[in-house]
């Protein structure tokens, strides 16, 4: 080999040498920085709530929820979840249902105790419905009670759902996205107060069940949608209370609603198929505004029944009540 040659193949080594130590130094460097840990910087969260106090001592990775509304939160912030009761499971959320992933822990009032030990969560989101076992819960796992006010006692049900959404955030270190999730609830009141804000109709909502009629007003579950979304009631003569208050077609005829929003119970408990205009077609009814000017609104009943106000399920029900107004 030449003089030439041979510094030139040197000169080669040296530099796939240098190259292969600077290779060598990246990779230890790399590896000496790790992400850093969400859980080791954790602060718990201590929640003062009406059935006693819970203390989340660490970031949940296994969440486990009983109510709609709080799987929909969970769903919202992409939290982890292990297990849901699934004998009643609202349409937008039937991955979980069908997810062989997700342990069904039970019925929506009776958690199976058995498969919760088993199943050893870090966190249980429950509502009123399953309050009578609160207790045995949060011996399993930190329980989180969000007490929903049901009959809107308070008038301030979304700004309830509101805070529920910010803890949730702050609980699963998620909360950015719980920020963003709150100004979109905010965003989807604001937009419906502009189509009912000055509109003249009047509004009744009823829950068929079996046959029968209830109505609910301003003190009831749905009194949101009279006192925040701002859709004038067709009766005040609708007491406040859990389940409504009874009524009849009579009664639904002298009320005389523009609008009515019929929420079919039956067709959600008895997995039945939903009443439409010819199933609940009467001739008292058939005297209504509504009837007449074809503003008879068949919600999306799994919604209205089965959730309460958070992100997914104010948004549904929002636009089912501005479709009121559109006839």
């Amino acid at each position: 080999m030449s003089t030439d040659h041979a510094k030139k193949f040197c000169g080669v080594l040296l530099a796939m040498a240098v190259a292969a130590g600077l290779q060598g130094c990246d990779k230890p460097a790399a590896e000496a920085t790790p992400p850093v840990s969400a859980q080791a910087h954790y602060e718990p969260v201590k929640i003062e709530h009406p059935l006693g106090t819970t203390v989340v001592t660490k970031l949940p990775e296994r969440v486990v929820a009983f109510d709609m509304s709080e799987l929909d939160t969970l769903d919202q912030l992409g939290a982890p979840v292990v297990g849901i009761a699934k004998d009643y499971v609202t349409s937008f959320l039937t991955q979980y249902r069908d997810d062989s992933n997700v342990m069904d822990v039970g019925s929506t009032v009776q958690p199976n105790l058995e498969r919760l030990h088993a199943l050893k969560p870090d966190l249980i989101l429950i509502s009123p419905l399953q309050a009578q076992s609160y207790k045995e819960l949060s011996q399993i796992a930190p329980t989180v009670y969000d007490d929903v006010d049901l009959t809107n006692k308070q008038g301030n049900l979304i700004g309830t759902a509101k805070e529920h959404l910010t803890l949730m955030g702050r609980i699963l270190g998620k909360e950015e996205l719980a920020r963003q999730k709150v100004a979109e609830m905010e965003a989807k009141v604001e937009q419906t107060r502009r189509v009912t804000e000055g509109r003249p109709e009047k509004a009744l909502i009823v829950l068929h069940n079996n046959g029968a009629f209830t109505s609910y007003g301003v003190k009831s579950r749905y009194g949101f949608i009279f006192d925040t979304l701002g859709v004038k009631p067709a009766s005040t003569d609708i007491e406040a209370g859990l389940h409504g208050q009874p009524i009849s077609n009579e009664f639904i005829q002298q009320a005389d609603p523009d609008i009515l929003y019929v929420i079919d119970r039956t067709a959600v408990m008895e997995h039945r198929p939903a009443l439409d205009i010819k199933s609940l077609d009467n001739p008292l009814l058939r005297k209504t505004k509504a009837w007449n000017n074809g503003r008879v609104i068949f919600v999306d009943a799994q919604t209205w029944y089965l959730c309460t106000a958070s992100v997914t399920c104010l948004n549904r029900m929002a636009d089912e009540v501005v479709q009121g107004y559109k006839g």
